[in-house]
C-alpha cells in the first residue's frame, strides 16, 4: 500500500503570502518605470513644432534714432607716474644736550609758529654751569682792573726812573694776560648762556607737528629726534618717472596732476629732477609744485600725467554696453537683423568708452531704452 504525504496546512499559507507580496512588488515597480517614461514624454506625440512667422524672422531691425555708430577719434595719449606728497619744507627737531624731558607742548596736528616752545628739558646743571662761568667772569675783571691800575702805577714810576724798564714790562705783560683771561670768561658766559638755552626747543619754523617721539619724564640724548613738523603751505609730490620719459621732462614745465583720494585735479609744475636714476627701477625722481587745496596731507598718493604723441581710439557710446557678469555685451546691427556680440572695453572717455577687440570702426549698435541699460568701463 503506497503512502501519499501531504503538505501542511502552515507550509501553504506561508506560500501562499510570498506569492502576493511578489505581485505587489512587481505591480509596483511597473508603476514606477511608467511614471518616469509619462514624465520623459514617452507618451506624447512626436510632433515638430514650427516656429512662427515673427519668430522665424529674428529680432527686429531698430530705427535709427535707437542706433549708434562705433566711432575712431584722436585721443591725446599720456602716461602716468605715481607720487608720494611731501613738504618743501620739514624739519625734525632734534635734542643737543642729555637731559630729562620736563614738559611737552605740542601734539601731533598741531600748527606752530615758528619760536614757539615745543619741549621743556631740565636745565638745573646748566643753570649751575652758568653762575659758575658768571663768577669766573667776576674774577677775572677783578684780575684786569687790579693789572691795569699796576700798570699805570709802573708807566709813572718809570717815568721817574723809579724802577727798571723790565719791571715795567713786567706789568704790561700782566695786563695783556688778565684781559685775555677776561675775553675768556665772557666767552664763557655767552657758551653757558647757549647751553642753557638747548632747554627750551623752539620751533623753527612756522608749520604743523607731524608726531612728538617723546613724552614728559624721558631722558633725551644728543641728537634724538623729539618733534617732527612740516610747512603745510608748501607741499609738492614726488613721482617715480622711468628715465625714458623723465630725460623729456624740463624745469618749468606744466603736467596734469591728480590726488585720487580727493578727487582733485590740476596742472602742477616741474620744480626739480634729481640727477640720478635708481638702479633698482631704472627711474628718476621728479618734483612738482602746483596749487595746494585744502585736506592735503603729507603721505597722500597722487599721479602726475606726462603727455605723450596721438593716439586713434575706437569708442562706442557707453548706452549701448551692457553688463553680464565681468562680461560686456553690445547688440550689433548687421545682416538685416541684431547679432549679440562680446566686447573688451578699456577706459571711459568723454566721447565714449574705448573699445579693445569685438567690434570695428562704423558698425551700428543698437542704444537700448530704460532702465536695462547701464555705463560700462573705468576711468583711466
Amino acid at each position: 500500500m503506497t503512502m501519499v504525504a501531504r503538505p501542511h496546512a502552515g507550509m501553504s499559507r506561508r506560500v501562499g503570502r510570498v506569492v502576493v507580496t511578489l505581485a505587489l512588488l512587481a505591480l509596483f515597480t511597473a508603476g514606477i518605470v511608467a511614471l518616469m517614461l509619462a514624465l520623459a514624454g514617452a507618451f506624447q506625440p512626436k510632433v515638430k513644432v514650427r516656429p512662427s512667422p515673427a519668430e522665424a524672422q529674428g529680432p527686429a531691425v531698430p530705427s535709427e534714432r535707437d542706433v549708434g555708430v562705433v566711432k575712431r577719434i584722436r585721443q591725446p595719449r599720456r602716461e602716468s607716474a605715481v607720487g608720494t606728497i611731501r613738504a618743501i619744507y620739514e624739519a625734525v627737531v632734534a635734542s643737543k644736550i642729555l637731559a630729562r624731558v620736563e614738559e611737552v607742548r605740542v601734539k601731533a596736528g598741531q600748527d606752530v609758529k615758528q619760536g614757539e616752545v615745543l619741549v621743556v628739558l631740565d636745565k638745573a646743571d646748566l643753570k649751575s654751569r652758568m653762575e659758575q662761568a658768571l663768577a669766573a667772569e667776576t674774577a677775572a675783571r677783578a684780575k684786569y682792573d687790579q693789572a691795569e691800575i699796576d700798570l699805570g702805577r709802573a708807566r709813572r714810576l718809570r717815568t721817574r726812573e723809579s724802577i727798571t724798564q723790565s719791571e715795567l714790562d713786567q706789568a704790561e705783560t700782566a695786563m695783556r694776560t688778565t684781559k685775555a683771561e677776561l675775553e675768556r670768561a665772557r666767552r664763557g658766559v655767552e657758551e653757558s648762556r647757549i647751553v642753557e638755552s638747548y632747554a627750551t626747543i623752539r620751533a623753527p619754523i612756522s608749520g604743523r607737528v607731524i608726531d612728538k617721539k617723546v613724552n614728559a619724564g624721558d631722558t633725551v640724548a644728543p641728537g634724538q629726534t623729539m618733534v617732527m613738523m612740516y610747512d603745510p603751505s608748501r607741499m609738492q609730490m614726488v613721482a617715480t618717472v622711468r628715465e625714458s620719459l623723465a630725460l623729456q621732462l624740463k624745469v618749468g614745465q606744466q603736467l596734469p596732476a591728480r590726488l585720487d583720494t580727493l578727487g582733485y585735479d590740476c596742472h602742477a609744475t616741474v620744480s626739480e629732477i634729481v640727477p640720478e636714476a635708481q638702479a633698482e627701477s631704472r627711474s628718476f625722481q621728479v618734483k612738482v609744485t602746483g596749487p595746494c587745496p585744502t585736506g592735503v596731507y603729507s603721505g597722500m598718493f597722487g599721479r602726475i600725467f606726462i603727455p605723450l604723441e596721438d593716439e586713434d581710439v575706437l569708442v562706442v557710446p557707453p548706452e549701448a554696453v551692457r553688463r553680464v557678469g565681468q562680461l560686456a555685451e553690445v547688440d550689433v546691427v548687421e545682416k538685416g537683423g541684431i547679432q549679440r556680440r562680446a566686447v573688451q572695453l578699456g577706459r571711459t572717455l568723454d566721447e565714449g568708452c574705448e573699445v579693445l577687440s569685438g567690434l570695428s570702426e562704423g558698425e551700428r549698435v543698437v542704444l537700448p531704452r530704460g532702465t536695462g541699460a547701464a555705463p560700462a568701463g573705468g576711468r583711466s
